[in-house]
């Protein structure tokens, strides 16, 4: 199985939705007993509170619920648990290195890095600004890449 974590600053705009349309790519493809999935917030913001209702929407105009998703705060004890640990931006990348048990910093990076395309890094946090349909845009790109990668890294046939 591999395991892969989302994470952004309060867990209920981008790496809520991140979660969402990763968990539909992999159910697509029927990899759901291949891969796990969650999603966590740097900051204890929002621990137990549902995605943005913006995020909610935008994901439900594309076909995916992310209503019943519920956010938590990353700990030290992901890094053991998840394969991948995905950063939306440089900030929370920080915030995840500093908890990053040693040995274990080659799980975290941005998850833009998937969607080198894009020549960005960093997924803006939309809750400010309400530009929650294109971060949705930029998250689905990153999620095909990462699926993509995982594919090739973990799961092709031998």
């Amino acid at each position: 199985m591999v395991s892969v974590l989302f994470v952004c600053l309060g867990n209920i705009c981008r790496s809520p939705t991140a979660e969402g349309v990763f968990r539909h790519l992999v159910e697509q493809r029927r990899l759901s007993d291949k891969i796990s999935i969650d999603s966590a917030g740097t900051h204890a913001y929002h621990i137990g509170e549902p995605p943005d209702r913006r995020a909610q929407a935008e994901a439900r105009r594309r076909g995916i619920d992310i209503g019943a998703l519920r956010g938590r705060q990353a700990k030290a004890d992901d890094f053991l648990n998840f394969d991948y640990v995905l950063a939306m931006d440089a900030s929370n990348l920080s915030n995840l290195q500093k908890i990053c048990p040693q040995g274990h910093a080659q799980r975290l990076s941005l998850f833009l890095d998937f969607a080198p395309h894009l020549n960005r890094r960093e997924v803006p946090d939309p809750y400010y600004d309400d530009g929650f349909s294109g971060v949705y845009d930029m998250i689905e790109a990153a999620a095909q890449g990462l699926l993509a990668d995982i594919e090739a890294k973990h799961l092709a046939e031998d």
